[in-house]
């Protein structure tokens, strides 16, 4: 069999990224846990991190994920109910300890949440270089795509990685709308400036936060000087606040199930 130049560099490409990523699991695999918040109270959906998802409490989903991607030590949940800790053990979390009032009412930061969960590894002297704190209601994440963030986080040299979502139109050209109904724009110096001629901008997709450990203990933020941008396509993303947007998220999932190739 002979390979065209073309087909050569195609095979040797992939066989350089896997490696990488081999290297990459190998360094991090005993020293990175996946933190994974999920409180009891939820005002727009109540109970809406054991809310069921097709077939399973939607929380089960990024559990699974976590350990499916096999970069984490451990994979752990943090609550302040028994029966999301009950759920968490079920599909193969740990629940070393249950979330204090402290960090579980709607004015705490996951900031706050992540501070205790270091607290009291330390307290049982364990400690971690990285870790993934991941969003509960995040039934369309994949595996590839933590290996995929791990190899970017290495590969920049930041300290931590944020997931974002590119705005489809241009917000610069936004509108706004007055008390009397009429529209303006928010921003009148972009309006003569053709869309295509504006810069992206991107938001938090809101699905998971990797970070150095010992960078978010100085700092104690999720967002860093140094954070480097994971750019994730509106497929693979839902914000689930409302019934509607749980139908949609329900709707992707089926969709990437029909179509390995789009996962």
């Amino acid at each position: 069999m002979t390979w065209t130049h073309e087909q050569y560099m195609r095979i040797l490409q992939d066989f350089n990224v896997k490696h990488t990523l081999m290297k990459i699991e190998a360094k991090i695999a005993n020293r990175t846990i996946a933190v994974i918040p999920a409180r009891g109270g939820s005002k727009r959906i109540p109970r809406k991190n054991v809310e069921d998802f097709l077939g399973k409490p939607v929380v089960a989903y990024p559990i699974a994920t976590a350990l499916e991607s096999k970069l984490f030590a451990e994979v752990m949940v943090s609550t302040d109910d028994e029966e999301i800790a009950e759920i968490a053990k079920r599909y193969h979390a740990s629940v070393p300890f249950m979330r204090s009032a402290a960090t579980s009412d709607d004015h705490a930061t996951t900031a706050d949440v992540l501070l205790e969960v270091f607290q009291e590894y330390e307290k049982i002297d364990k400690t971690f270089d990285y870790c993934c704190c991941i969003y509960p209601v995040t039934p369309l994440l994949r595996a590839s795509t933590f290996k995929e963030s791990f190899e970017l986080l290495e590969r920049s040299g930041a300290d931590a990685l944020m997931p974002v979502i590119r705005y489809s139109h241009p917000i610069q050209r936004a509108l706004q709308v007055d008390d009397n109904g009429y529209v303006s724009y928010v921003t009148s110096e972009f309006q003569p400036m053709r869309t295509q001629d504006l810069p992206p901008r991107f938001h938090d997709a809101g699905q998971f936060y990797l970070f150095k450990v010992e960078t978010f203990l100085q700092s104690k933020q999720i967002v860093m000087d140094n954070t480097v941008a994971f750019e994730m396509p509106e497929s693979s993303v839902q914000d689930i606040d409302t019934e509607e947007d749980w139908k949609m998220a329900e709707l992707k999932y089926a969709y990437m199930l029909a179509n390995p190739s789009s996962r």
